[in-house]
């Protein structure tokens, strides 16, 4: 198992107050965690989304400012969860306050209290535990009640610097999934040939 990230490990405000691209494929290989009763479950970040605020037709912001998507509009680093289908998905804000910018976490790689998300997911199987936002969302028990949450100082949900080496992995860039709109724009990243990476087989290439 992988050392256990540190608050000191954590991702500075500095790292998310950038293009929403290089934030989308920086994340990758970074920690993912959450304290739920008194343990820290998580693991490693293997597939992210770009979404370009209100130049980008398929992300939350191009309608603009409303109640349910405001923490988009927060400052870098803030957590934004929103509910599809009785779930939830989670992002991290980027770039600028008022901007409206973000990336989806789609998948990690579970590393931390894997019997606890199980229990959360009800299922014992591995590889479809934390695989796609809302599955991610259930493992962790994150709920809308988590949005606007501070990743930059938030006690209990960090994403941080892994303190142990990870081995070399390609990253691929495809078109976004599960969306309608602006479906040519390859703002999809992920570690290629990770095993809980998301999506079918034509998603991978």
């Amino acid at each position: 198992m992988k050392k256990l990230p540190l608050q000191k490990d954590r991702l500075a405000r500095e790292f998310y107050a950038r293009p929403t691209e290089i934030v989308a494929r920086e994340l990758l290989g970074k920690c993912l965690v959450r304290r739920i009763n008194r343990q820290w479950i998580g693991g490693i970040i293997v597939e992210t989304e770009a979404y370009l605020a209100h130049s980008d037709p398929a992300s939350h912001s191009a309608r603009g400012k409303t109640q349910s998507n405001a923490s988009m509009f927060s400052a870098a680093g803030t957590l934004y969860v929103y509910p599809i289908h009785a779930k939830y998905c989670m992002n991290a804000v980027t770039e600028s306050p008022g901007r409206g910018s973000a990336v989806l976490i789609r998948a990690i790689q579970p590393e931390w209290g894997i019997q606890q998300m199980q229990t959360n997911r009800q299922t014992q199987d591995l590889k479809r535990l934390t695989r796609g936002p809302a599955m991610l969302c259930q493992a962790l028990a994150v709920d809308r009640s988590d949005d606007g949450i501070d990743l930059t100082t938030d006690r209990n949900i960090l994403i941080a610097h892994p303190r142990s080496p990870s081995p070399a992995a390609e990253i691929h860039a495809t078109p976004r999934i599960g969306i309608s709109k602006a479906t040519d724009e390859r703002l999809r990243f992920f570690y290629r040939g990770n095993p809980f990476v998301s999506g079918l087989k034509r998603d991978h290439r």
